[in-house]
């Protein structure tokens, strides 16, 4: 065991630093002297192209992001028609179609999760492999 937190405040700001190490892996590309210039579609399907490894589950963790944009479309409208229609509320509407939207987007990502299956893919290490190719090729070294 460890030494205990000496105040409520510290052993909080440990549980959340422990939650979100994960950021640190984007922490390189981030916070840059220089940013990193933008990329377009044909570059990412160049790198996808190009790396055998890390190409396929990027393309992957994009197919998914298609599942929770038509997750977020359908939770919101659905959602914020339903409010409409029962209670013919302007703010209660658009309430309903932001908590919709997120609820969506979240039904839509688990959908893509297990049908995808992105449970077993790596998809953080091929998003920085990405990030480090661009960064490589955008400094002229590749």
């Amino acid at each position: 065991m460890g030494e205990a937190p000496k105040s409520y405040m510290d052993g909080f700001k440990g549980f959340w630093c422990q939650k979100l190490a994960y950021l640190e892996n984007y922490t390189r590309f981030t916070k840059r002297d220089k940013p990193l210039p933008s990329w377009s579609e044909s570059d990412v399907e160049t790198f996808i192209a190009s790396d055998p490894v890390h190409g396929p589950v990027l393309k992957t963790a994009r197919e998914a992001v298609k599942y929770g944009l038509v997750g977020s479309a359908v939770g919101a409208v659905t959602t914020a028609g339903f409010c409409w229609k029962h209670s013919k509320s302007p703010h209660g509407a658009v309430l309903a179609l932001g908590a919709g939207a997120v609820f969506g987007w979240t039904f839509g990502h688990e959908i893509a999760n297990h049908t995808l299956q992105l449970y077993r893919l790596d998809t953080m290490t091929a998003q920085t492999k990405f990030m480090e190719w661009w960064e490589k090729k955008t400094d002229g070294r590749s």
